[in-house]
């Protein structure tokens, strides 16, 4: 039972779950998803070196919605570039291919080319408070920034939830921010009903948190690309797995009639990139996007960020720094690993997740694992 300040007392179930449970559920290649690409040992984000990702889930209360009491169906994730333990910003570019949601601190990325913190993720109605608790928690550390700075731009990014979750309730607390925060593990990462995605549907089906990597061959540096999304978007006619029309071979037990909720994407590379290539990189999201059928439909908030791990202390103050890039014309390998490792993710995030009973009774299905092997073996998809 955890008691949160000012609120009614309820009963908040907030996993932790091991890198064995993480690894303990099945994936989309496990069920004979064919993909191109070759992924890292993790087939994850953080197979870039340095890369941790933290959890916070709320899951509490059934039944009727009751605002500030439940249904909670919620959480937040953070994403640290360099660790938690590194005060050292990275080069960073977003983009945005539909507004219809929140990323804050984008336009100071926009312009100092700078990531320096982590990204949160969490639902549309607690950027605010993860704002502020991201900040809180970076004072409370009491180390300025390499620059010498005590403000924060605080990178967070959302997506609604409110279809399963008592959104109105405010249930994300700064508490539940710090426990992300100092969760962040390197490894396997937690996919499915966790941290901010634990609401979230995709696709008609259960979304939330997924990931995937890929890593370069040694004609092109063989540097390693990593992808962790929250998907809550899409529409059920358009979803397609392997090029295969899964969602119009899966129609039953639909909630939702068109293409709204969001999806976030965070792309992160050990390839030594500056800000206006990891822009073109967060771009290139939208095309991993199109194969699996989403078309940012205009109620959705389809919004992405990439940084690099390259280039260690580039923003520390008072001296010229030479900094290391990949030539323009060398980018082609790594706006393809994006493109195929956004694709995965997304799946990965779809078989992940279990089907949840949230707000008003309110159920929205899981991806059933073997229909989706009867459907890619009807059109000679399945590898195995």
């Amino acid at each position: 039972m955890l008691k949160l300040p000012g609120a009614v007392c309820i009963s908040v179930a907030i996993f932790f779950m091991t890198s064995a449970m993480a690894q303990s559920k099945p994936r989309a290649r496990d069920l004979g998803v064919p993909f191109d690409g070759q992924p890292g040992p993790l087939n994850a984000i953080t197979d870039v070196k340095g890369v941790e990702v933290g959890h916070t889930t709320l899951i509490s209360g059934k039944g009727p919605l009751k605002v500030g009491v439940g249904p909670v169906r919620t959480g937040v994730t953070a994403i640290f570039p360099r660790g938690k333990g590194s005060n050292d910003a990275v080069f960073g570019g977003w983009f945005t291919e539909n507004g219809a949601g929140e990323m804050t601190g984008t336009t100071w990325l926009e312009d100092s080319g700078f990531l320096n913190g982590p990204v949160m993720i969490t639902n549309t109605h607690s950027v605010g408070v993860v704002r502020d608790a991201v900040i809180a928690w970076k004072v409370k550390r009491g180390v300025p920034d390499q620059e010498d700075y005590w403000w924060s731009a605080a990178v967070v990014a959302e997506t609604w939830d409110g279809d399963l979750n008592d959104i109105n309730g405010f249930h994300v607390k700064p508490e539940h921010v710090f426990k992300a925060l100092e969760s962040a593990h390197a490894g396997p990462v937690e996919e499915g009903n966790v941290g901010g995605g634990t609401g979230m549907i995709c696709n008609d089906f259960k979304g939330g948190i997924g990931s995937a990597s890929r890593v370069l061959d040694a004609k092109d540096g063989t540097y390693t690309v990593g992808v962790l999304v929250q998907c809550n978007y899409g529409d059920r006619d358009q979803l397609r797995v392997a090029g295969v029309p899964v969602g119009r071979e899966i129609p039953e037990n639909k909630r939702r009639k068109k293409d709204v909720g969001s999806i976030i994407v965070v792309v992160a590379t050990d390839a030594p990139l500056i800000p206006t290539q990891l822009k073109r990189v967060a771009k290139h999201v939208t095309l991993g996007l199109g194969r699996v059928g989403s078309y940012g439909g205009n109620g959705s908030g389809d919004i992405f960020i990439a940084f690099s791990t390259a280039n260690p202390g580039a923003i520390s103050p008072g001296v010229p720094h030479q900094v290391t890039m990949l030539a323009n014309d060398s980018l082609d390998s790594v706006f393809l690993a994006t493109v195929q490792a956004t694709e995965e993710a997304v799946i990965n995030a779809m078989v992940a997740a279990e089907t949840m009973t949230g707000i008003d009774n309110h159920t929205v299905i899981a991806l059933p694992h073997e229909r989706l092997r009867e459907v890619l073996k009807k059109y000679n998809r399945l590898v195995k």
